[in-house]
């Protein structure tokens, strides 16, 4: 059987490279031979109070399925918090991964993810799930003309890997939703890269306002979207309706939910994206 990739990760280095992102680099089993691509994908495990590293399963018999039922039979009050996070950059000399963090809410609003990030230091224990190379999906570039990029501060580690990965040539547009211009980012790419930065200013529908004023260059188009939920979907309905994009030409995920965590359960709306997604999942149409 495969093995399920579940390892405890610690923590060798922390920088806060904006006011609302926290850079951590990790360390630990499984490093050395790591899978990597672009938009890579993986879950942490952050430990309940009063524990120095997340209690796991035992079950270890390469079972992915009857891992996480024992997971989930954990009692309530030790089982982890379990977040998705996108894998930054990968350092196949060191062994390590780094992981960017946004830092959302206050001290008295804030999850434990980000309760965890904004205290983070050298020697604190996680744990990762993942990361499985059948979940790769690389963006299609023989079949677009440019990119389309667009996404909030939680997608900027998932869009900085992506740019940072083109080919010389490649056009793409990115659209990032931050909270001002402090958090902006500077990425190093090969491709023709276009950034358009948005500063919320506390508003809701920012990003998707900022993508329909923008000027689509001509060409056929291939659109990543990512960030919270409602603005997601306010996105892939602006491209499919208004602009005519075909919808197996949108890669779309809701990272998060405004007003709910990913420990609630999914509603309608989280459903019909779910089966959306599976629908967009087929070969775009030329």
């Amino acid at each position: 059987m495969t093995a399920v990739p579940v390892a405890l990760i610690e923590v060798t280095d922390v920088r806060r490279t904006t006011p609302h992102m926290v850079r951590v680099t990790f360390a630990g089993a499984g490093l050395d031979d790591f899978p990597t691509w672009p938009d890579q994908q993986l879950k942490l495990l952050f430990p309940r109070p009063g524990r120095r590293a997340p209690r796991l399963p035992d079950a270890a018999d390469g079972d992915a399925m009857s891992w996480y039922q024992a997971f989930l039979a954990l009692p309530d009050d030790e089982r982890p918090w379990m977040r998705s996070y996108t894998v930054r950059s990968y350092d196949p000399d060191r062994h390590r991964i780094t992981v960017d963090f946004v830092l959302h809410g206050t001290p008295a609003t804030a999850g434990p993810a980000t309760r965890w990030a904004a205290s983070a230091t050298v020697g604190d224990l996680l744990a990762r799930y993942g990361p499985a190379a059948e979940y790769a999906q690389p963006l299609p570039l023989d079949r677009a003309d440019w990119l389309l990029l667009a996404g909030d501060a939680t997608a900027l580690p998932a869009i900085g890997s992506l740019v940072e990965a083109l080919p010389a040539g490649t056009r793409a547009l990115a659209c990032v939703e931050v909270a001002g211009p402090a958090d902006e980012q500077r990425f190093t790419t090969r491709a023709e890269l276009t950034v358009r930065w948005v500063h919320a200013d506390g508003r809701h529908d920012a990003l998707p306002a900022a993508v329909r004023a923008l000027t689509f260059p001509p060409g056929q188009v291939f659109a990543w979207l990512a960030g919270e939920a409602g603005a997601v979907r306010a996105l892939r309905r602006h491209l499919v309706d208004e602009r005519g994009i075909d919808k197996g030409r949108i890669d779309f995920s809701g990272y998060w939910r405004r007003t709910l965590t990913q420990d609630d359960a999914p509603t309608e709306e989280d459903l019909a994206e779910a089966q959306e997604r599976l629908a967009a999942a087929r070969p775009p149409q030329d």
